[in-house]
């Protein structure tokens, strides 16, 4: 885990891993807002081949829009991305921008309530995929 993310490393394939975080960040009320596949992505612009890789823009929608009225310029780190990437066939790295660091970019503690909620169901689904085979 670094100082902005909350991160997990699971043995499974990456497809399955995908699959599980979806279930998982559905299951805390997160819908997906944007897909970015980095490995298709990469090759089209650059013609470079990496590792699977995805970043997924969740949003849970009334958690947005507390963020928003305490601090509308917060609306530049919406929605949280959570990246799946695969670091060999049976491992696969999952990663969540931590709500907490928009406390320290918003400079406010107005945020506090609605990362901390954020925080916690991120760290849920993270667990769920952790505990599924």
């Amino acid at each position: 885990m670094t100082a902005f993310t909350l991160s997990s490393t699971v043995r499974r394939p990456y497809d399955r891993t995908l699959a599980a975080v979806r279930d998982a960040l559905a299951g805390q009320g997160f819908g997906i807002l944007t897909e970015i596949d980095l490995k298709a992505t990469l090759k089209s612009k650059l013609d470079v081949d990496v590792q699977p890789e995805i970043i997924l823009g969740a949003c849970r929608p009334a958690l947005a829009y507390r963020a928003l009225r305490a601090e509308p310029s917060i609306a530049a780190v919406l929605p949280c991305n959570v990246v799946v990437r695969s670091v060999d066939a049976e491992t696969t790295v999952v990663e969540a921008f931590d709500p907490s660091a928009m406390i320290g970019l918003a400079g406010t503690t107005t945020l506090n309530d609605v990362a901390a909620e954020a925080r916690t169901r991120l760290a849920a689904a993270l667990a769920v995929v952790e505990q599924e085979n």
